[in-house]
């Protein structure tokens, strides 16, 4: 069974910046996102596909996804996808043995971003770089699905986050 582990925090400065290492352009959409999952479509200049994610458990959740034909994802993002689109920048960046996935959202999420990290194992330690804030792998404002609805906006804290976050395994419920 194919399933995403995945930890994801916001980000307290830019000190990431200057070790990114690769970075890539995304426009994606929800056709559909609700308690049980969501199927997403996500197109870059070079290729697209669709995905679809069971509910998440902790850092755990079912994904399966598949490289579709890119004048399909347009379409689909056109026509089939709940608007507004989340557009985005993925940077990668490399720290301690493992690559981190900073997003820095544009249009309607503008100013937010936040990093990732996809594990081997919801147990797994790995070290949180400085530039990390909180965690909110487990918040759910800070799903993509969530975020283009303006659901990070209602929140008490600042959305750069300034709560250094421990690198403990995610409990699963």
């Amino acid at each position: 069974m194919p399933i995403e582990i995945e930890r994801k925090f916001l980000v307290a400065s830019g000190e990431w910046k200057s070790a990114v290492t690769r970075r890539q352009w995304y426009r994606q959409g929800y056709i559909s996102a609700t308690p049980c999952g969501t199927v997403r479509v996500r197109l870059c200049a070079s290729h697209a596909t669709i995905a679809v994610k069971g509910p998440r458990k902790g850092c755990v959740r079912q994904e399966f996804e598949y490289v579709i034909p890119v004048d399909h994802a347009d379409d689909m993002l056109s026509r089939l996808c709940a608007k507004p689109l989340v557009e985005k920048v993925r940077h990668w960046v490399t720290h301690g043995a493992v690559t981190w996935q900073v997003d820095e959202f544009s249009g309607v999420a503008a100013g937010l971003v936040v990093a990732e990290i996809e594990l081997e194992r919801p147990d797994q330690m790995f070290a949180l770089p400085e530039w990390v804030g909180a965690e909110v792998t487990n918040d759910p404002r800070y799903q993509n699905s969530a975020i283009v609805r303006g659901a990070w906006r209602r929140t008490g804290r600042r959305h750069t986050g300034t709560t250094r976050a421990a690198a403990e395994p995610s409990a699963a419920p």
